[in-house]
């Protein structure tokens, strides 16, 4: 079957249409919203499901095996299945089980290589055929970090976990990685440390021996996984490690089960430290959504170097350690890798233009939940946190003003690492606040969410998709007085307006806040006297970790305090040697600005410690979120210090962070 004068077919989600046979590819492709960071041909010939086959080697730091990939043909004639394959050693393909011939084109700095291999003649349209690829990966892969034993908690046994967020899964394996492309998938991985999968465990169980009862180190054991689900390729993920893993309490009478992995050193604090709130997240956002889909939801407290909060990868959420503040203050990080179950994992973006659909929704229905598990405080109050990371974010890309837009229409092979902020997010979460409080609050905008949910889960969509539904909804449920309201929203602003503010001047409920900057005001009127006996410790008593960080963020909005002042604020109320990350970090945001400033001088030297583990907790900080500012504001204060101190860490950093902080310090490898 060929193309006809009109021709629509619906890839999961992903709208193609041609309106004349005539046109070549080259102009078809341009009436495609295609995903400039891949190199595959996924309109032309698309994977359903993947069948990885792999063994994990801990002494040569590679995974080896093969991706058999189940693949449908989208158009007829095609003569090729072109995968995206980002240093990899491929070393066969076949088709329908025999050889064929293949080739792995040159590499494209960004994207990685494109491995193209034959297909039989005379494919025809809504064929599926098998397509294997043997390969393994190499030392220049980006989507993995080995980690030595000194670096776990044990220190006994190694350590391996992935990334591949945005597009390192093809450093992973031969996968056409868009996020157009949603796959289900299955694996059986040989490893001589328990392996974890973004997937359900087939074997050996979960809550049977560790290691099928074998000796952990030293026998391989075959771990057997599925993901019934189709999701994208970013959601794959591995760790293997010494990890033990503990359920957490049945929830009510859910069919889903929760639980926690960490390694033993950690698996006590790291269950305590979430047992209490995550089911109980998860059903309050079934209540305003729709049923869990994934059957399974755990999480896995990763080593230090981990470069982000948390990864929600599809049924396992990745953690970072230093969540685990003995409080459970940090624990609504939870809340947020969850509900990309629905908004991300459920209804994903196309590609990274539209990252913001990810990351905006979820972070508008993470403080959602908040105001529904805590206050109704509790929303306004994280959307405060956020403002200031916006207006930080916004600033740092004064000098590249697109990276300030939601929709950023990214260029072919353009690094989608390089416009990743809080802008998305923040600015994103913003406009559906700006939405729900148009239409009429959440009596009206709670059931179109829903509805939204319904109409695109288990597809990729763009951000003219959403909007054109929103429009559809309301002109079918309500009619032309809530279309009128739509209309009065400035959507060139929101979606593609740049600059340092946003479109609206929002307003959010400072009920939390008022102690805090009360507080900091305090703190400025008495800048001008040397005395500060007037503050006591008890006066963070009835604070929480958050009414911290708005206090100390308030501090950075005034002028800067003398380093006495700073000095004294750091040791009486314990935030210069706080274990609570967050907290720690406007700490030394506020000791380290500006540079020439006295206390950025005496504090530079604590904050470097810091950043690379070094201040007595024996380990490597590796989350971007900490060291990536950290870095940079040390770097201005004393920029051979902050290159002495990266030089003799970054070895121990994962190698998305490596990269990132490299180019924050003018470094290029």
């Amino acid at each position: 079957m060929g193309f006809g004068d009109f021709w629509s077919r619906d890839l999961h989600g992903f709208q193609f249409r041609f309106f004349n046979s005539e046109l070549t590819t080259a102009s078809r492709l341009t009436m495609l919203d295609l995903d400039p960071t891949t190199q595959s041909n996924y309109w032309e010939i698309a994977s359903e499901h993947i069948a990885f086959d792999w063994s994990v080697d801990f002494d040569a730091q590679i995974i080896s095996g093969s991706a058999t990939h189940r693949m449908n043909v989208l158009l007829d004639g095609v003569q090729e299945a072109i995968f995206d394959a980002g240093d990899l050693e491929v070393s066969g393909a076949e088709v329908r089980g025999s050889a064929v011939p293949y080739e792995v084109k040159a590499k494209h700095e960004v994207m990685g290589s494109a491995l193209h291999v034959t297909l039989p003649k005379g494919l025809e349209l809504g064929t599926s055929l098998d397509v294997t690829v043997t390969y393994k990966t190499t030392k220049e892969c980006t989507a993995l970090q080995w980690l030595d034993k000194e670096q776990t908690q044990g220190k006994q046994f190694p350590y391996l976990f992935s990334q591949c967020q945005p597009i390192y899964a093809r450093a992973l394996a031969p996968i056409q990685d868009s996020p157009s492309v949603k796959i289900t998938y299955s694996a059986t991985v040989a490893c001589v440390l328990p392996v974890l999968l973004s997937a359900i465990r087939v074997s050996p169980p979960s809550d049977g021996p560790t290691h099928n009862g074998k000796v952990i180190g030293k026998d391989v054991v075959k771990y057997t996984y599925d993901q019934p689900v189709p999701i994208p390729s970013y959601l794959i993920a591995i760790a293997c490690g010494n990890v033990r893993y503990r359920p957490f309490p049945q929830f009510e009478d859910k069919l889903w089960r929760t639980g926690i992995w960490a390694e033993p050193e950690l698996i006590d604090a790291a269950y305590w430290e979430f047992s209490e709130d995550t089911a109980r997240f998860l059903a309050a956002e079934e209540k305003i959504v729709t049923p869990y889909k994934f059957g399974v939801y755990d999480l896995l407290v990763l080593p230090p170097s981990f470069p982000y909060g948390g990864m929600e990868n599809a049924c396992l959420s990745f953690l970072t350690p230093t969540l685990l503040t003995g409080d459970r203050t940090l624990v609504d990080v939870v809340v947020h890798e969850l509900t990309h179950s629905w908004f991300g994992n459920g209804v994903t973006h196309a590609h990274a233009t539209h990252f913001w659909l990810n990351e905006g929704w979820t972070v508008y229905m993470e403080r959602l939940l908040l105001q529904v598990l805590h206050e109704p405080a509790a929303r306004g109050f994280s959307y405060i946190i956020g403002a200031k990371a916006l207006v930080d974010d916004l600033a740092r890309y004064s000098d590249k003003p697109r990276y300030q837009r939601l929709v950023i229409n990214m260029e072919k092979g353009e690094d989608p690492d390089d416009s990743y902020s809080r802008v998305a997010y923040e600015k994103g979460s913003n406009l559906i606040l700006h939405l729900e409080r148009t239409l009429g609050g959440l009596e009206v905008f709670l059931p179109y969410v829903k509805e939204y949910v319904n109409a695109f889960i288990g597809k990729s969509i763009t951000t003219e998709q959403w909007k054109a539904h929103l429009y559809e909804y309301y002109t079918r449920n309500w009619g032309p007085e809530k279309i009128a309201l739509l209309d009065s929203v400035d959507w060139q602003a929101w979606l593609y307006g740049e600059g340092l503010k946003l479109p609206v001047e929002m307003e959010y409920d400072t009920t939390l806040a008022q102690a805090a900057y009360a507080l900091a005001d305090r703190w400025d009127a008495a800048r001008a006297t040397a005395d500060t006996s007037r503050f006591k410790k008890e006066d963070l008593d009835t604070f929480n970790a958050n009414q911290i960080i708005v206090f100390l963020e308030r501090l950075q909005t005034l002028p800067p305090l003398p380093l006495s002042h700073i000095e004294h604020l750091g040791t009486l109320y314990k935030l210069s040697g706080t274990p609570n990350a967050e907290i720690r970090l406007r700490f030394y945001a506020l000791a380290l600005a500006p540079p020439t400033s006295e206390a950025a001088v005496h504090f530079v030297g604590d904050a470097a410690k810091w950043v690379v583990g070094n201040d007595g907790t024996g380990v490597i900080k590796g989350r971007m979120k900490f060291c990536r500012p950290i870095f940079k504001a040390v770097f201005k204060v004393d920029s051979a210090l902050a290159l002495e101190v990266w030089a003799k860490n970054k070895d121990g950093f994962h190698p998305i962070a490596k990269r990132l902080i490299n180019k924050d310090l003018g470094l290029y490898e």
